[in-house]
């Protein structure tokens, strides 16, 4: 395995590959024994129904409370089950404690959720493992421009400090906070997943190491946010975002030069927005 410390990014406590390993070992021993547990479920079942005692749907529940246990079903029924619920699991953590989701934009993310919900992710292996990461790692150029790209076009114009042809000083974003009684909180969703595109395309264009989505400006935000609930102004050394109450946000870029980068990219998927230099 060439790669051994770390996969394909640069943070330090990636899933190293006899992690890998030990994953998919423990995977497939596991889906090895809970087939022989439904085979011998099935075994009782056959000889308590010969004696009239009823299969296991009928023993094997709190009496009054039925509830489905892909156990007691059909043998290739329940392992397709079990086998994808598994599978979901392990991908989902795979990709939190690797720092992966680091490569993806918001649409990208919500088309990965759906992909998990709906079982449409490859069958857990060090093959298809390795494979995902490193289609993340070698299209992430693309999918940050992507996302920048959608940030960009999912600006109102009523606000006037949003510029239809380009990135400005500043903009403006709906549904960043909400306020109630406690005071503000970030919003959950495809707003903070943009706040974090715009972050990642930033850190790329200054060449550097693309933050941890553990710990990127969203995170930092939510914290606080949590930890000043009646204050409405957050600095780092990209952004100046001041929140109001009715849920906006007010983003004001503090690397100038890097902007301009940002509009090169608007420029070449919207040639006819920027005017000529």
């Amino acid at each position: 395995m060439p790669i051994e410390s770390e996969i394909l990014t640069d943070h330090t406590d990636i899933i190293c590959s006899t992690s890998l390993e030990r994953i998919v070992t423990g995977r497939n021993t596991a889906l090895t024994k809970i087939r022989n547990i439904i085979e011998q479920l099935d075994e009782v079942s056959t000889l308590t129904s010969t004696i009239g005692g009823g299969i296991a749907k009928d023993w094997a529940m709190h009496q009054g409370y039925r509830y489905n246990s892909w156990l007691i079903e059909k043998l290739d029924t329940a392992m397709k089950a079990i086998m994808r619920n598994i599978d979901q699991s392990i991908w989902r953590d795979l990709m939190h404690k690797s720092g992966m989701l680091s490569l993806m934009d918001a649409q990208a993310r919500d088309q990965w959720s759906k992909d998990l919900e709906e079982g449409e992710l490859p069958e857990i292996s060090e093959a298809n493992i390795l494979a995902t990461f490193e289609q993340l790692h070698q299209s992430k150029g693309d999918v940050f421009e992507r996302g920048i790209i959608n940030v960009f076009k999912g600006l109102s114009w009523d606000y006037k400090t949003n510029n239809p042809c380009c990135f400005g000083k500043r903009i403006i974003v709906n549904y960043l906070v909400k306020y109630d009684s406690w005071g503000y909180s970030l919003n959950l969703g495809w707003r903070r997943d943009q706040l974090a595109d715009l972050e990642r395309m930033l850190y790329l264009l200054d060449d550097k190491a693309i933050p941890d989505n553990r710990q990127d400006i969203t995170i930092q935000l939510m914290n606080f946010i949590h930890n000043n609930p009646y204050q409405q102004v957050f600095e780092d050394d990209l952004f100046s975002i001041r929140y109001f109450q009715k849920g906006s946000g007010h983003i004001t870029f503090k690397r100038p030069d890097l902007v301009e980068k940002m509009n090169d990219i608007v420029a070449k998927h919207f040639p006819q927005m920027l005017p000529a230099r």
